[in-house]
């Protein structure tokens, strides 16, 4: 492993690995209950390949290579990461952008981008002599994490509302965690994962509280640009909750620009429902800080959150690539499910395909040209919210079990 050394997305104090666990304790003194994370760390390698490993993505030796794991035997021995870059024709025609891609992440263990994080965390809690880990989630980064411990062996406790997809509910149970269904929203479970683990001395995996929850999604920024070597996208969409996704996603084009190995980095396009547009508005008025949605509601459960968990960094990272944000309707959204099924294959789920009308909307608005080098990350598969698929497609009437009938339908 590369030595590394933490430093504070917010105030840029620096710490050894064995100083702190989580947060900046400075910033996170400065935490308010429900509020945007405060202190949020960040991973800095002393050293970065400067040639591309010649393992695949989701080979111990490409991960060793970029991720602070003291041992390859600390990684939980599942395959994450690895995705295919779709050069989705179809679309490309659809749309008139030659040069359009699908990162295809609903290949991943556990059917979501969330499993790059959940790899890392469960290494470093292996490395750390924890047994026990423990997360609030809206669904996705708790199935993940149930997985990942499944196959490492160690225990999942999972915060969630019990109003989450019941795929993703039965998906937790079938890994064997120990699932939680909190009467409440996403706010309210990560507050109480929060006090659980300091209580009973679990690890924490929450979002952005943990800087590895944002190292290992960078794997996703890597494996594109390796795909697309020499080339560099000029822009990503990246559906945005709490705003980890895309912060480590823009982590990843980062290091490999200090590396040498590209020489830019891609616009980062964060996209957001109507209805939980919190980092999104922020950008739009310029602002450095986040308003709460109180009540936020949307139909795409991964990306709805009343405070994005975080925001300082993701609107950071947003700024410094020149990117910028749009929000999508519901509407949008579930229509893209089905369209982007129909032209690339990717069944996604309605967080996933907000990527699609994301899209559209930054097309419409200017943000990306139809010539442009663009990529959509498609960050969970359809089959962990099917009931929302099949609000946006018509189920057909049966038919007699005859040749007339089949002439007559088509």
């Amino acid at each position: 492993m590369t030595a590394f050394r933490f430093r504070c997305t917010e105030c840029g104090a620096t710490y050894g690995e064995d100083d702190v666990r989580l947060a900046c304790p400075a910033c996170a003194a400065k935490q308010e209950p429900g509020g945007v994370t405060r202190g949020v760390l960040a991973v800095e390698l002393d050293e970065l390949p400067t040639t591309w490993p010649s393992a695949l993505p989701s080979h111990p030796d490409f991960l060793t290579a970029f991720l602070p794991i003291d041992s390859a035997e600390h990684l939980p021995p599942v395959p994450v990461g690895g995705t295919p870059l779709l050069p989705v024709p179809e679309l490309r025609r659809a749309l008139g952008m030659p040069r359009l891609w699908v990162k295809d992440d609903t290949r991943n263990p556990s059917g979501s981008t969330k499993d790059r994080a959940s790899l890392l965390v469960v290494a470093k809690a292996r490395q750390y002599g924890y047994y026990t880990v423990a997360a609030a989630s809206t669904g996705n980064a708790a199935t993940a994490l149930a997985a990942v411990s499944a196959a490492a062996g160690t225990r999942a406790i999972l915060f969630v509302p019990a109003a989450a997809p019941e795929a993703k509910l039965v998906q937790m149970l079938s890994y064997g965690a120990t699932v939680l269904p909190i009467d409440g929203n996403y706010d309210d479970a990560f507050e109480l994962c929060l006090a659980a683990c300091e209580e009973f001395g679990w690890y924490n995996r929450n979002t952005a509280l943990n800087p590895f929850t944002i190292e290992g999604k960078k794997t996703a920024g890597l494996e594109i640009a390796l795909s697309m070597a020499p080339e560099v996208p000029d822009a990503v969409l990246v559906p945005t909750g709490d705003g980890v996704i895309l912060a480590g996603v823009a982590k990843g084009f980062a290091d490999l620009v200090r590396a040498g190995l590209i020489d830019r980095m891609p616009r980062m396009i964060a996209v957001q429902p109507e209805g939980s547009a919190g980092i999104v508005t922020a950008l739009k008025e310029g602002r450095n800080t986040v308003t709460p949605v109180p009540g936020a509601k949307s139909v795409a459960d991964s990306l709805t959150v009343e405070v994005p968990r975080n925001a300082l960094q993701c609107i950071r990272a947003v700024r410094e690539s020149g990117g910028s944000g749009v929000a999508v309707s519901d509407r949008t959204i579930l229509e893209a499910i089905p369209r982007l099924a129909t032209l690339t294959g990717v069944f996604a789920e309605p967080s996933a395909a907000a990527s699609l009308a994301g899209l559209e909307v930054a097309l419409r608005e200017g943000l990306v040209e139809q010539h442009e080098r663009v990529v959509l990350l498609v960050t969970g598969t359809g089959l962990k919210d099917v009931g929302a698929a099949a609000r946006a497609v018509e189920r057909p009437l049966p038919i007699q079990p005859t040749l007339e009938a089949v002439a007559a339908t088509i």
